[in-house]
């Protein structure tokens, strides 16, 4: 768990950018398409960006980028500009793919926070019914 002291953006920034990176391998994988460096960071990149601002909106706005709400805002963000730099570079935002991109940001970029959320209140229920 981490100390008081230490910053936790540090631990949002990699693990968002973990995420998404394993959202672009998977999905280019099911694709039957590249899966070196330079194929996942030209599927990849859109969403980092994203990813990026919605991190940057989330600390103008002084929430812990640990919190549940902060990867719903990052998720919001990375998918919304994700989409529209891919639109605007002339790469593919076929519904199908905005929904399964939708889904598959949500579950990871919240998922990982959900979990450590779930992990902390639960050392908390146990130090409290013990």
């Amino acid at each position: 768990m981490l100390s008081a002291r230490r910053s936790p953006w540090p631990v949002a920034v990699a693990a968002d950018a973990m995420a998404i990176v394993v959202f672009a391998v998977i999905g280019r994988a099911n694709h039957h398409e590249s899966t070196g460096a330079q194929g996942v960071w030209h599927t990849a990149w859109p969403f980092l960006l994203g990813a990026a601002l919605g991190l940057a909106a989330t600390a103008y706005a002084r929430i812990s980028p640990l919190s549940l709400r902060a990867g719903v805002r990052v998720w919001i963000w990375t998918l919304v500009i994700g989409m529209v730099v891919r639109a605007a570079s002339g790469a593919g935002t076929a519904i199908a793919f905005v929904i399964v991109a939708a889904i598959v940001l949500a579950g990871l970029l919240v998922g990982w926070r959900a979990a450590l959320s779930w992990r902390t209140w639960r050392s908390r229920w146990h130090r409290l019914t013990r």
